[in-house]
């Protein structure tokens, strides 16, 4: 397990020399738990966190986990920053995936984000 993890944070510093967060136009940035999906947009000119959304937020406990799988939650924190970022004025964002594989839970959060507005 700490090898799969060393290699994910190798690979997001290699992401993150390319991916840089602007005030024009933010980073998406996403973690994955084993229980829990984190989302912020982030100004890296600033270091300032502008929106965040995540599993572990009220709102998303008043959801029933019963039949509910990872990728639909993942979905629902998706729309969530994406409404946030909108009302907050931001419409356009650069994604940064963290290391992880575009595929899944990742897939999930950025197609619901993109479905609710976010421009990336």
């Amino acid at each position: 397990m700490r090898d799969k993890r060393e290699s994910r944070e190798r690979r997001h510093k290699r992401i993150r020399k390319k991916v840089i967060g602007t005030p024009e136009r933010p980073r998406l940035c996403i973690f994955r738990s084993l229980n829990h999906i984190y989302a912020q947009v982030i100004d890296d000119t600033t270091g300032k966190t502008l929106v965040s959304a995540s599993t572990v937020e009220k709102e998303m406990r008043n959801i029933k986990p019963g039949n509910k799988s990872n990728i639909e939650f993942a979905k629902k924190v998706g729309e969530l920053i994406a409404e946030r970022a909108l009302n907050s004025g931001i419409t356009k964002v650069v994604f940064d995936r963290a290391g992880y594989k575009y595929h899944g839970i990742v897939k999930a959060l950025a197609d619901a984000a993109r479905e609710k507005g976010l421009q990336f």
